[in-house]
């Protein structure tokens, strides 16, 4: 009885005994092995296998790890060690008052610090009795940059409502931005409502709760009109769980607390930018590139560690003066000097490990030539031509792969597969086709619907001016069209009657199956592609740079030290911008992110938006801390390795955005922008960062569609595809379908106008068409540019309840 209350479990030293010698052949196989003995290891399942008050305890050891690891984040964000908490005030309402939050945060029984508000537009909060500090900072109302800039370094966004609308169509506008870009720890305070009656106020805060309960499901709204209540949020701010965003937790960042500008020697408008504030995310290195948002990429020259000037605790004898100094921080913020005490240098930059800025490749024209061959080997070279010469004559711009298509004289007649014979291409008709083509030696144009560019301009509100405006909305009504037909035909295109079908399409080739037939990624490659980096592999890059950042092996600035850094070659104007109030926020790039390479994108429409939005025009991206101008091509996101292209961006699919960028590891968020004439940016999409890969294939497909003209059991006439015999004879290789699923292929021409008779497999309905495919690999344009123009702020409504009943139905 006492042995059945436990069940025996084995250890891992467990007699194991030999298996059965099953099988035929298992004398050879010990023949073979020659007594060799292969080694036993002991299985990891073995290992893994404990006790249940082992697991119990195991899994008790993990729960406490983790709770351990977000307490000590709590305690280091605001404390002594670790930077100030950084919370942004995002107004959502015209009528939502920035100015009063503001003033209520500052009454608490704690040490107040006051920035410039003129140009900073905020204060530090000290609080010795908690051992806690804030740094409050308000966004700009209307400006979307600094908003989203501030929202990738703050810890917390604390939202401003308006007690009886909540938020208008600027603030729903700047919350479908923040939420597509990734959102940090939030609140929700709504001030001004201590005036309305009780009852009233109580409903007042139901429709709000209501009003928001699509965007923050589970979100408590603060009331903020005493200092109590104030006290209350400061807690919570303190309290709540932090949000990870990724692409900024594995970079170093801050945001400038203070600046200078030291111009160089050579000029004035470039010079060495001196940016103190606190570390965050990750350790800062010298060596390392920095990327300031919405300016470029920098080098460090070195990094000082000057007296932190937000201590909780101060020393006694510079106490007083360090206090003088924070309230007259306008000196700190034009450029002299913070502090007059010593400044220690931390690190300075070392040139031969410091990453360069070389972003592009310069391409060599001679790269591949050979030297000049001696008078032996042209006479060697001349001789085995003579004798293995092979003469095939074909239009201008033929690739390899369309050349072997090319029926010769020399193979003879061939019978098809219901013994008809076929009339072959004599030269005549070869040198027809080469003297039409004539003056078309340079490359093909694209077609009518790629030239097409978008320009900006003035938008006029005049009313002596207004109709200037017609030829604005001609354009987009025309866009709606190409869209609608593009739905409906998709990528048919007309055959031109005025130049050769084998002129006009001499870039295509025709596939027997576009999931299954062959491409080479390297093939026909743009001169682009010499001036970009590719990896070898990728994703092995990534997780090794990763893995040492997780391992912490990075030298420098650790997190939460108040530091300068000495920033190279800066013009002035980010000094200007930094005057004017705007944010200046700064990350430190990984290895290889100042490259330029492919960068393809995973996007979905945006439902706000329901213009057209063709592929190859100008879009403003936001990508992690990025933001440039490209005009980007649009692809199907599937798992072949060939990817067909989208002439528009569609609402009702995710698609692939492919752009000439500088090379950013996922994960980082992406928002699409377009710029309309009058200067405003409108949200057309967001996603995320797909890969880094120049092979990726997009492949664009043209239509030719024809109308049978007789039919018979398993044989049409089609006519209207092709207007000359010899297109036909051209394009006689490529397999045809019809819209209705049969397929079949072209027999031969009938007459000199373009009739040609073809075999399905399957008698054709007279409803029917006859397509033929054609497919072209296609590439991004080089039009990346970094400097990207402020918008103009949003045109705000008063409320956005309506809007959004909407979007519910």
């Amino acid at each position: 009885m006492v042995a059945a209350a436990g069940a025996h479990r084995p250890g891992p030293l467990k007699q194991q005994n030999k298996a059965h010698k099953g099988g035929k052949h298992s004398g050879s196989s010990q023949r073979r092995a020659g007594g060799r003995v292969s080694v036993k290891a002991q299985p990891r399942r073995r290992l893994r296998d404990l006790s249940r008050v082992d697991r119990r305890h195991q899994a008790l050891q993990l729960r406490r790890q983790r709770k351990e690891a977000v307490l000590a984040e709590k305690r280091s964000l605001g404390s002594r060690d670790g930077p100030p908490h950084l919370v942004v005030l995002v107004p959502l309402h015209s009528r939502a008052a920035a100015h009063d939050t503001l003033r209520l945060l500052q009454s608490q029984d704690s040490a107040v610090v006051h920035l410039d508000e003129g140009k900073a537009g905020g204060f530090v909060l000290l609080c010795p009795r908690l051992k806690q500090r804030w740094r409050f900072v308000t966004a700009q109302a209307g400006d979307l940059h600094a908003v989203l800039d501030l929202a990738k370094v703050a810890d917390s966004l604390l939202f401003i409502l308006d007690a009886a609308d909540g938020l208008d169509s600027a603030g729903e506008h700047c919350l479908s931005c923040l939420f597509a870009q990734g959102l940090p720890s939030y609140a929700l305070a709504v001030p001004g409502d201590a005036d309305l009656p009780l009852k009233k106020r109580i409903d007042t805060r139901k429709k709000l709760a209501k009003a928001i309960e699509k965007r923050f499901p589970e979100a408590k709204l603060f009331p903020l009109n005493t200092e109590q209540e104030s006290s209350l949020l400061l807690r919570h701010l303190a309290a709540q769980k932090q949000r990870h965003l990724a692409f900024r937790d594995r970079r170093a960042h801050l945001l400038a607390y203070a600046a200078e500008f030291v111009p160089g020697q050579e000029s004035d408008l470039v010079g060495t930018l001196k940016v103190s504030g606190f570390v965050r995310g990750q350790t800062l290195n010298v060596n390392s590139l920095v990327h300031i948002v919405g300016h470029g990429d920098f080098q460090m020259g070195q990094v000082d560690a000057p007296p932190d000037p937000l201590s909780l605790n101060p020393r006694v004898v510079k106490g007083q003066k360090r206090s003088q100094d924070m309230e007259v921080q306008d000196d700190s913020i034009n450029g002299t000097d913070e502090m007059e005490e010593d400044i220690k240098v931390l690190m300075k930059a070392d040139p031969s490990k410091q990453e360069s800025l070389q972003s592009e490749v310069v391409p060599d024209p001679m790269e591949g030539e050979q030297t000049w061959p001696t008078e032996e080997e042209l006479q060697e070279a001349e001789a085995s031509l003579k004798e293995n010469r092979r003469v095939v004559k074909v239009p201008k711009g033929t690739s390899k792969y369309q050349a072997a298509w090319i029926v010769d004289d020399e193979g003879g007649s061939e019978k098809d597969e219901d013994g008809d014979e076929d009339d072959d291409i004599d030269d005549d008709m070869m040198e027809e086709a080469v003297s039409q083509e004539g003056g078309s030696s340079e490359e093909e144009e694209e077609p009518a619907e790629e030239e097409c560019e978008t320009m900006t301009v003035s938008e006029c509100l005049r009313d002596d001016q207004y109709d200037e405006k017609v030829e604005e909305d001609e354009q987009m009504l025309e866009r709606y069209k190409q869209e609608r037909m593009d739905e409906m035909f998709p990528d048919e295109v007309d055959t031109p009657r005025d130049v050769p079908a084998r002129v006009r399409f001499q870039k295509y080739r025709g596939l027997k199956s576009f999931r299954t037939s062959p491409w080479d990624p390297k093939e026909n490659l743009p001169r682009d592609y010499a001036r970009i980096f590719q990896f070898q592999d990728f994703s092995r890059t990534r997780k090794h740079l990763f893995r040492q950042i997780q391992k912490e092996e990075t030298e420098g600035a650790s997190v939460g030290w108040y530091v300068t850094l000495h920033i190279c070659n800066v013009p002035v104007s980010v000094m200007e911008s930094f005057k004017e109030g705007k944010p200046l926020v700064l990350f430190s790039l990984l290895p290889h992110e100042q490259k330029m390479s492919v960068l393809n994108f995973l996007v979905r429409r945006h439902p706000s938006n329901s213009e057209p939005v063709r592929a190859k025009e100008e879009l403003i991206f936001h990508c992690g801390f990025r933001r440039f101008r490209a005009s980007p091509l649009f692809s199907q996101h599937t798992s072949a390795d060939k990817h067909k292209l989208e002439r528009f961006l569609r609402p009702d699919a995710a698609l692939v955005v492919t752009v000439y960028a500088p090379i950013t590891f996922p994960p980082a968020s992406v928002l699409l922008f377009k710029q309309r004439s009058n200067g405003m940016h409108d949200l057309i999409a967001t996603g995320s960062l797909l890969s880094v890969d120049p092979d990726r294939i997009v492949i664009k497909r043209l239509v030719l569609s024809g109308h049978p003209f007789k039919i018979f059991t398993k044989t049409a006439v089609v006519r209207y595809m092709f207007f000359n015999r010899e297109d036909v004879m051209w394009f006689k290789p490529v397999e045809l379908r019809t819209k209705w699923g049969r397929r079949g292929h072209i027999k031969e021409p009938l007459g000199t106008h373009g009739h040609m008779k073809c075999h399905f497999d399957g008698q054709l309905k007279s409803q029917d068409t006859v397509l033929l495919n054609l497919y072209k690999r296609v590439f991004p344009k080089w039009t990346y540019d970094p400097h990207v123009p402020e918008p103009v702020p949003w045109v705000r409504s008063e409320s956005v309840l309506p809007v959004q009943e909407v979007e519910m139905e």
